[in-house]
């Protein structure tokens, strides 16, 4: 069902903002304790973090030198800056990060150095995980941490690639409304509002309206979202925090292209044409709710404890039109193209995919105690806790019918009659238990050395059920996840890291075009090892570099002699080994530099198909780079000129590595300005994303087995408006 309410954006805007009246009670006075993965802040004229311990790091407390990963965070500037709205768009903010099955109406995947995030652990809410599967908004979010690589005690279960942690926005004394648009003629509204309402007690609510006009036809979209954050301070020793949103969106999802006869990328393809689009087709609807709680309490100046909750429900009502394959095309018919790739001439299949109500629940509960102590001239930083995840997965019997062909070319999709099937009944699909202990303790040697030494035990207990309902399988397994660190500090600007993390991954399911359709293979093991260093420049510009080698088990579709052609087994190793380089800072009072770039080889090794070893892996470009600058005119006070290039190698399309998205670089440019008017502040920011309308394909990404080509977005101008009221 479609939850969203209609009302004028700034008429609703305007009915939260102006009742409020204004407030002296000094909140800086009640600083939270932060929620955040150690690291850097982006925006060097921020007030900083790093120094502040982390709620749940792999590495434990420790500022951004001190923290032996990768690891970057987006702040608040960053975001309202470059005007991000999307998933897609916050990873173009990071080289490491790159789209994996993104499509415009839909709800997005990155992958993390080339390794698909895990939609059930690989995102967090403070902390916390929530279900990936939702268009996670971002008007309630101070910062977005990224984590780069392996996890395991962080997270027990998940891909090697990393962790994405939103940090929700904590009371202050705050009023703002915004107003946008954009070239295709998008309404946005949203305010943020802060108060302590006693000096103990404070409040910030978050809201936005946002009617969007898509570049893409029949793909408009409207959205709903509203959050709430509370903080209390409990006596003199402690303090609970409590947040939760709801968001509620409705958007026809765009689907991807497949290549033609499984080896050539189209041509001539205009990207704002829907692939498939038939007039009965409704919107994707995706309603979102998480909810997250920390009670902390300090027993000491040394000693805290920290309770922690949260639940986080994603409800996916799919409606689509979806374009896939050619099973029923002509030049397909005789099986020498195969069926899950569009036909030569670009024909493909056009399939009433209906799956109402499609739920998704994570919920999760922790409890840790840190300390600090010393034995000797040895002091330890000690964290230790339990830890207890549960994800379900509820789904009706889907309707997944052939109604006709269309052709990428076509000017006007043909349309055909609706599929007179109906889904089935709810059943309950996936339940997946994870219980855990860990410990981590970081050892300090003098001024110059520290080491880092734990792990995690964790127990995973899945139930997995057919489309009916009936169990299919039940697995338990345990496992230590070790995990260490070495760092040592050559003088106050540098230090130097290298570091060993064991993750474990839960196997992969066959895709239906495979001989073993269905079937789940083992879950995998993976390690990585990292060596790095961290130079703080000055107060204001950080460095950083990285040299990693993460490695696990490769399960593929392998092509046999079956009577489907492939069967899906795990086979060999996959190794990804790279190199990542971060700036981020002021160069001058007036420049500010945020730069990156990833080098990263990720290739299958030993698998008993030599046609795919010796190249890259597929949606894993070779190299990413981006340098984004903003400048503040000296003659002009509150004027910054903004510009952006971004960089990506060739993209493999196809398992053998022959068939390659080429390269593209694109160039974004901006200009804000912030003044007073009649005594209130005002940001106006203008924004262009690839200034030249270069056409680029973004992701070659997979999702259900299947590979689909996303081109990127065209130009794109937005403009909007902030008053401090």
């Amino acid at each position: 069902m479609n939850r969203y309410h209609r009302l004028p954006l700034l008429t609703a805007a305007l009915c939260v903002v102006l009742p409020l009246h204004a407030h002296d009670a000094a909140a800086d006075a009640f600083d939270r304790t932060p929620t955040e993965l150690a690291s850097v802040q982006v925006q060097a004229d921020r007030p900083a973090t790093q120094d502040s311990p982390a709620p749940f790091s792999s590495f434990g407390a420790g500022d951004w030198k001190d923290t032996p990963a990768s690891t970057r965070v987006l702040d608040r500037a960053l975001i309202e800056d470059r005007q991000v709205r999307t998933l897609s768009e916050l990873a173009r903010n990071d080289d490491s990060l790159g789209d994996s099955y993104a499509p415009v109406g839909y709800y997005q995947n990155v992958a993390i150095r080339g390794f698909a995030l895990d939609t059930g652990t690989g995102y967090r809410f403070n902390g916390l995980a929530i279900a990936g599967e939702q268009r996670v908004p971002l008007e309630h979010i101070q910062q977005v941490e990224i984590l780069k690589g392996a996890a395991g005690l962080a997270a027990g279960v998940m891909a090697p690639g990393g962790i994405i942690n939103y940090v929700g926005k904590r009371p202050a004394e705050v009023r703002t409304l915004t107003l946008g648009t954009d070239a295709e003629g998008s309404r946005y509204a949203a305010v943020d509002f802060g108060h302590w309402l006693t000096p103990r007690f404070g409040v910030r609510l978050n809201a936005a309206w946002d009617d969007s006009v898509s570049y893409i036809e029949h793909a408009d979209g409207r959205r709903n979202f509203y959050s709430l954050a509370a903080d209390w301070l409990v006596g003199e020793r402690g303090k609970l925090e409590v947040d939760a949103n709801y968001q509620t969106s409705a958007q026809r999802s765009a689907s991807g292209y497949q290549l033609l006869g499984g080896v050539a990328l189209p041509g001539r393809v205009d990207r704002e044409h829907m692939l498939g689009y038939q007039s009965w087709q409704q919107p994707v609807g995706i309603d979102s709710t998480n909810i997250t709680a920390l009670h902390t309490y300090d027993f000491s100046p040394d000693w805290q404890s920290r309770v922690s909750a949260s639940q986080s429900r994603t409800v996916i009502d799919d409606r689509v039109a979806f374009a896939y394959g050619c099973y029923y095309a002509a030049q397909c018919a005789d099986g020498n193209v195969p069926g899950n790739a569009f036909a030569p001439n670009g024909d493909y299949d056009i399939y009433d995919y209906r799956s109402p109500d499609d739920t998704r629940r994570n919920r999760e509960v922790r409890a840790e105690l840190r300390g600090r102590f010393a034995t000797g001239a040895i002091g330890h930083e000690l964290t230790v806790g339990v830890d207890a995840f549960d994800r379900t997965v509820d789904k009706h019997r889907n309707v997944n019918a052939y109604v006709g062909t269309g052709n990428i070319h076509d000017a006007h999709v043909p349309q055909f009659a609706p599929s007179p099937l109906m889904p089935g009944p709810s059943v309950p699909r996936l339940d997946s238990r994870q219980t855990a202990a860990f410990l981590l303790d970081r050892i300090s040697f003098g001024d110059d050395w520290q080491w880092l030494l734990g792990g995690r035990y964790v127990r995973l207990d899945e139930r997995s059920y057919s489309k009916r309902g009936a169990p299919e399988r039940n697995d338990t397994l345990s496992r230590f996840l070790p995990q260490t660190a070495l760092i040592w500090s050559a003088n106050s600007s540098i230090n130097a890291y290298a570091s060993y993390v064991s993750g474990l991954d839960l196997g992969q399911e066959a895709p239906f075009w495979t001989s073993n359709d269905g079937t789940f293979l083992p879950s995998m093991l993976s390690r990585q090892i990292e060596v790095g260093a961290k130079f703080a420049a000055s107060d204001a510009l950080n460095l950083g570099a990285a040299v990693f080698r993460t490695t696990r088990p490769f399960q593929y579709a392998s092509p046999d002699g079956s009577d489907a052609g492939y069967t899906f087994v795990e086979a060999g190793r996959q190794v990804h080994t790279g190199l990542e380089l971060t700036a981020d800072g002021r160069i001058t009072d007036r420049l500010h530099l945020s730069a990156s770039a990833a080098m990263l080889q990720a290739r299958a090794r030993d698998t008993g198909t030599p046609a795919y070893h010796g190249h890259q892996l597929i949606n894993v470009p070779r190299t990413r780079a981006s340098v984004h600058v903003d400048y503040q005119l000296p003659f002009a006070p509150g004027l910054t000129l903004a510009g952006g290039w971004r960089h990506a190698s060739s993209n493999v399309a196809t398992a053998d590595g022959r068939t390659r998205a080429p390269g593209y670089s694109v160039v974004d440019a901006g200009v804000r300005f912030r003044h007073q008017l009649g005594g209130q502040a005002v940001s106006w920011n203008l924004s262009v994303d690839n200034v030249f309308n270069r056409f680029y394909w973004s992701d070659t990404g997979s999702s259900s087995g299947d590979y689909y080509l996303f081109p990127g977005a065209p130009r794109q101008l937005r403009l909007a408006v902030t008053v401090a009221l």
